[in-house]
């Protein structure tokens, strides 16, 4: 992947993955990423905004050398997970006399991942202006995006902020910058949901205070970058807002029919009282794609079966990955069925705890559904929809 310049004398090094499908062997990649790393030139000297996976070493630094850079005098390391921070070593043995600019946290952090020595970096502080080749930089610290020593790097002269993962998104393109298609948004908000939800308090407050900065290309660590900043950040000031969308999803899983008849007579009701709902069937829904549609809906209905006492597995792991996201919910509930007895309930609810939502009447039913199931089910729809009328 060749280089390619994105302001006068400012370059993106970084590399294309257009094959890997999984990240952190846990997130689906359907449409591959990219390591994004941007290099500063001043005359014979040259200054790296993070680097890329180890992965693709070998590109990164033949992106380097078609620069005919001869002398890299410091890296800024925003983010220490090493899909930004796996070539550093290299680059510090490839150009003796570098310094790794970045904070206290992320030096500890490196010093373990990477074995580096203390006297390898150059630390920083919060609100910090940096010069190199009277190129004029700021560090803005913004811990829990989405690790606890994560900064981003704003260039005021020429109005770039670096943002590491932030306003990122897993998509390989011969693009450069992010498009207005729906493809890209797709994208970025998968990143989101699968990645930032969690800090969705600690982004609201990151985005205030980048109203402070005059921001023309938002260049993160992972996919396009963006000339139209109002884009990407009216985006996120939707999703980390507290407003949801009168929406229903319900995730489930059905063994023997009985809780497939559940959701699909809650759905039929749901519909006919004009409510959107969408249900994901587990064994084939894509964990990103419910991730993102956790991001703004407000009611989660899971539906499980009872397997031995407890929920089917694919439904815990849903449980889990709801919690663990923690998304700004508004209502919450489970229905379902059993055999012979269970805790399925007990035990879904508990894996709800960081879920800060008003939890509906669970319908867990044995056996398959009779008429007076379903009209508890009726009773649920209606629930919703006057749950739904409530909300601004």
């Amino acid at each position: 992947m060749a280089f390619r310049e994105i302001s006068k004398d400012i370059y993106f090094v970084g590399t294309i993955d257009w094959s890997r499908r999984l990240f952190d062997e846990l997130i689906p990649l359907p449409e591959g990423t990219s390591y994004n790393s941007y290099l500063i030139k001043s005359q014979d000297d040259a200054l790296l905004i993070d680097t890329v996976d180890p992965s693709k070493i070998t590109e990164f630094f033949q992106n380097i050398e078609e620069l005919q850079v001869k002398r890299i005098s410091y890296i800024v390391a925003q983010h220490a997970e090493q899909d930004h921070s796996g070539c550093i070593r290299e680059v510090l043995k490839r150009f003796p006399g570098c310094k790794v600019i970045t904070n206290r946290k992320c030096i500890d952090i490196l010093i373990d991942e990477l074995h580096l020595k203390e006297e390898d970096f150059h630390e920083i502080k919060d609100r910090e202006i940096f010069i190199f080749g009277g190129q004029e930089m700021q560090f803005l610290f913004a811990p829990w995006v989405h690790w606890p020593e994560t900064f981003l790097t704003h260039l005021p002269k020429k109005k770039i902020l670096f943002t590491c993962d932030l306003f990122g998104s897993h998509l390989a393109s011969s693009s450069l910058w992010a498009s207005e298609s729906t493809n890209s948004y797709l994208a970025a908000k998968r990143y989101y949901a699968e990645i930032m939800m969690p800090f969705r308090k600690n982004i609201q407050k990151h985005l205030q205070m980048l109203q402070e900065f005059s921001i023309d290309i938002i260049a993160p660590s992972h996919g396009p970058l963006h000339k139209n900043p109002a884009t990407i950040l009216n985006y996120y000031s939707e999703w980390v807002s507290d407003l949801v969308k009168k929406e229903v999803i319900i995730p489930y899983i059905s063994m023997h029919g009985s809780t497939a008849a559940m959701v699909e007579y809650l759905v039929g009701q749901l519909i006919k009282r004009k409510i959107k709902v969408t249900p994901y069937h587990l064994t084939y829904t894509d964990i990103g794609v419910l991730a993102m549609a956790l991001v703004d809906v407000a009611t989660i209905i899971l539906g499980s079966p009872t397997v031995i006492t407890g929920p089917h597995p694919q439904v815990a792991f849903a449980a889990y990955l709801c919690n663990f996201l923690r998304p700004k919910v508004r209502f919450a509930g489970i229905i379902g069925s059993y055999g012979w007895g269970g805790k399925m309930e007990q035990d879904i609810l508990e894996m709800l705890g960081n879920l800060k939502a008003e939890f509906l009447p669970s319908i867990i039913i044995k056996g398959y559904p009779r008429a007076e199931d379903f009209q508890k089910l009726d009773s649920l729809a209606e629930q919703i929809m006057l749950n739904h009328q409530k909300i601004e």
